[in-house]
């Protein structure tokens, strides 16, 4: 079974590095899933949330927007962040997305708006990633 190298790497550390089956990414140009012998390919990434097939099974991670490569033989994945579930409190989630919530619907300012919109976008993608059920292959 040929495999790929996988390496995801932040401003602060390698997030992950590791042998896998396939990686799915949220590209700017929409999902994208690299597989062993894929074309070279340069992609602008989105944040989300990128799902990685390993022989023992599946695990997801959280991204912040940044750039994907690969030669077919390895995938380098460029980010701003990038955390698994075990990263996240789902109580301080769930108080930041009500906080958000909040001031968006009570503040005119604009940049605190901008920011609770963010705030919000983050918070929801790390709900959306804990609902995220890691399989066993």
């Amino acid at each position: 079974m040929d495999i790929l190298k996988l390496k995801i790497i932040t401003p602060k550390k390698i997030a992950l590095e590791e042998d896998v089956i396939s990686v799915t990414a949220p590209s700017s140009e929409g999902e994208i899933t690299i597989l062993p012998k894929h074309m070279n390919l340069f992609a602008l990434l989105d944040e989300g949330i990128v799902k990685i097939v390993k022989k023992t099974g599946e695990d997801f991670l959280a991204i912040g927007g940044g750039y994907l490569q690969t030669d077919g033989d390895e995938v380098n994945v460029l980010v701003s962040r990038a955390y698994g579930q075990t990263d996240i409190d789902i109580d301080l989630t769930n108080k930041a997305v009500e906080e958000a919530k909040k001031i968006i619907s009570q503040t005119k300012d604009i940049s605190q708006r901008a920011q609770a919109n963010v705030l919000l976008r983050r918070s929801m993608l790390n709900i959306k990633l804990l609902k995220k059920r890691k399989r066993s292959l």
